[in-house]
């Protein structure tokens, strides 16, 4: 049996009634979730490569990569999937999930919950494992609108890589390596984020996100199946 066929409404005088459409434009979700990954990422590898440390520096790190990095991204994330940006959805998504287990696995560690492994730890490495082959696919897909994006999750990619080895093997020296290549990646992204917002204050591009002229070319309305479309808050 097929679908029953809904009729259009119809006004007093028998008329079909036309159609409304409403928009509901939003600001860039990447604006919030660019500088949450940018702040937490940039903290972790910083310590990470021994810019400074100490004996309680994971009790500081751990709350704020699981709420900044966490929680404010994995937000700009699920805002999104309502911006049509595949992207950003997957990649915030992702990342900032990462960064409320982290933050919760830090703690975990800190209250004696859970013993941190001195050398090796595979099992954080495996995870890296996933983070990566994630974030190579979202380098690729970014490739297709904006240079800036990809070149950020290129270098999130290329740490994630980095640390899966260095987690699996227990390398201090590529642990460090690691934390250098995800700076690269923080400061791209504070870059990017910060490109976002001044282009919505002024209404035009101030800083350039090296966009690609598919992305240029891209209607700012976006049609969707069944859906009259909104506007891309990208």
């Amino acid at each position: 049996m097929g679908s029953p066929v809904i009729p259009f409404p119809k006004n007093e005088a028998g008329e079909p009634v036309p159609a409304q459409i409403y928009l509901q434009p939003i600001s860039a979700p990447s604006i919030l979730g660019l500088y949450g990954f940018a702040g937490a990422t940039f903290m972790v590898a910083a310590h990470m490569a021994h810019w400074f440390g100490g004996a309680r520096t994971d009790l500081f790190l751990a709350p704020f990569a699981a709420i900044f990095g966490g929680m404010a991204q994995f937000s700009a994330g699920m805002w999104s999937f309502k911006a049509r940006d595949g992207v950003a959805s997957a990649m915030h998504s992702t990342w900032g999930s990462f960064w409320i287990a982290y933050g919760l696995l830090e703690l975990a560690f800190l209250n004696g919950s859970l013993t941190k492994p001195t050398g090796a730890f595979p099992a954080l490495g495996y995870w890296f494992i996933a983070l990566a082959a994630i974030t190579w696919m979202g380098t690729w897909a970014a490739a297709a609108e904006s240079r800036v994006i990809a070149a950020v999750l290129g270098f999130l990619a290329a740490g994630s890589t980095v640390s899966a080895i260095a987690e699996l093997v227990g390398s201090g020296k590529g642990r460090v390596a690691a934390g250098y290549l995800f700076i690269c990646a923080a400061l791209l992204a504070w870059y990017a984020a910060s490109a976002l917002m001044l282009e919505s204050a002024y209404h035009k591009p101030i800083l350039g996100l090296g966009k690609t002229k598919r992305a240029s070319a891209a209607p700012t309305l976006m049609p969707g199946t069944g859906e009259p479309g909104v506007i891309r808050g990208q």
